[in-house]
């Protein structure tokens, strides 16, 4: 018998993504905002059993995501989240768009107001190497995880961990859990006050609720 020839088309699950999976309940009813192609969409459907939506404003993402099988529309965060009924799901993502949006603040009131969870993961424009490349070469930070030059980036508002922290506060809501994760996705396996995980980690995924 022939040894079976191993897969060239293994695919990488992104490290924000699993730790996503892991906040999801079983058969929960999931929103994903900003969806992309539908990768987590379907990570969640296979691994957790959801019932899920999504939006996406590029139509590229949306073809892609309904080629997975998805149910996936065209639509801009900032302006048809308020099309949603209040309580429309149990959760709510938003996967690395909040710093694309017009209205930060905005849409996270809106992503608080249409689930009874909300998760949120960002990059963190505070990371040390970012600190070290405007501070040396007194440049915009260009890495691996944010390889955009400052004229072509669709990062528009710049926030860092602390940022994000702050301003869940100050709309009145929650931190329930926090998971702050390298560049690659790691998870950063130790506990530590926001100051450190704000120069450390260079992304990081919150759980939300109100």
């Amino acid at each position: 018998m022939t040894p079976a020839t191993p897969s060239s088309s293994i695919v990488t699950i992104r490290g924000d993504h699993l730790v996503v999976c892991d906040l999801v309940p079983e058969g929960a009813r999931v929103l994903d905002v900003g969806c992309e192609d539908g990768a987590l969409l379907q990570l969640l459907t296979e691994r957790r059993h959801i019932d899920g939506r999504g939006i996406e404003l590029s139509q590229s993402g949306v073809n892609k995501a309904v080629a997975r099988g998805l149910s996936v529309v065209q639509g801009d965060a900032d302006m048809d989240l308020s099309d949603y009924p209040d309580n429309a799901f149990d959760v709510v993502i938003l996967s690395q768009t909040l710093q694309a949006t017009r209205d930060p603040k905005g849409v996270l009131e809106q992503l608080l107001r249409i689930g009874g969870q909300v998760i949120v993961s960002i990059p963190n424009f505070a990371h040390w190497r970012n600190r070290m490349q405007l501070l040396w070469r007194g440049r915009m930070p260009v890495t691996k995880y944010l390889s955009y030059q400052w004229y072509d980036t669709p990062n528009i508002h710049f926030c860092s961990i602390r940022d994000f922290v702050a301003l869940v506060e100050e709309m009145d809501a929650t931190v329930v859990k926090a998971v702050a994760l390298s560049g690659q996705g790691d998870r950063i396996g130790f506990s530590a006050p926001w100051w450190l995980w704000n120069l450390i980690g260079e992304q990081a995924v919150f759980l939300l609720k109100r």
